[in-house]
């Protein structure tokens, strides 16, 4: 049995540990490549694009995988589709692992909304004070409102600097209630804008601007295909255990 998993989340991470101590079972985490210092598994990984569905169904057959698992960001937009006509050509088995997203609590004030531009609308013309988690690769959608003043959080540095009037930060999840609060406290920030990904490492955020009271701007997630899917590492291994003993 060889599993390809299409990873870059933190429960891709999970289930690669946990198949790490499975050496009856062959598995390969592949990531896309966009995070500069990735966290590397315990099995095979390799890095970069398949080249479309196409590519990554011949990977597929090339290395005779047997079960293909999307374990990529809930934002990702190309590669579960791709991931599907791929499972087709090379008729494998598919299961997507994914996330819950995030669900408002008494005391919220969210505004889900369907895209930057709507975000950014939201937040008016008038100055704000903004901390601002949305991707290093989509902060270049916030140039068109330079009036207000942004905290922006990412993985990576963000090179060039495009907003004029930011505060940059690099860091990693998971981070505390507090020291998020200390956070939107010390930059005195009256609004938060992020995307819907859900899970325990980034939520502590929400957490906090509910305690404040401020106002958060929800991006929602993008279109993804309607295929079996499980929300945990440990429900992802209950799957790859049948597919296992199926295959005996």
């Amino acid at each position: 049995m060889h599993i390809l998993i299409l990873g870059g989340t933190s429960e891709a991470s999970a289930l690669t540990n946990a198949l790490a101590a499975r050496p009856d079972i062959r598995a390969t985490l592949s990531l896309a490549g966009r995070t500069q210092n990735p966290v590397l598994p315990r099995i095979e990984c390799r890095v970069g694009g398949f080249g479309g569905a196409g590519g990554l169904a011949a990977w597929m057959r090339q290395h005779e995988v047997t079960a293909l698992i999307d374990a990529t960001h809930p934002f990702a937009r190309i590669m579960p589709f791709n991931a599907v006509e791929a499972a087709h050509i090379a008729n494998v088995p598919l299961l997507s692992l994914l996330r819950p997203e995030w669900q408002p609590e008494a005391g919220d004030n969210w505004t889900q909304v369907p895209d930057h531009n709507e975000a950014i609308s939201i937040l008016g013309s008038a100055p704000r004070r903004v901390f601002l988690t949305v991707g290093r690769l989509e902060i270049n959608a916030y140039t068109i409102a330079p009036q207000h003043f942004y905290v922006v959080r990412s993985i990576d540095p963000v090179e060039p600097k495009p907003l004029p009037n930011a505060v940059w930060l690099m860091a990693r999840g998971p981070f505390s209630i507090d020291s998020e609060g200390a956070l939107l406290k010390e930059h005195n920030i009256d609004a938060v804008i992020t995307k819907n990904s859900g899970g325990e490492a980034t939520q502590a955020k929400l957490v906090a601007a509910r305690k404040l009271g401020l106002p958060v701007i929800l991006i929602a997630r993008p279109p993804r295909p309607d295929t079996e899917h499980v929300a945990t590492a440990e429900e992802a291994m209950n799957w790859i255990a049948r597919i296992h003993d199926a295959s005996l």
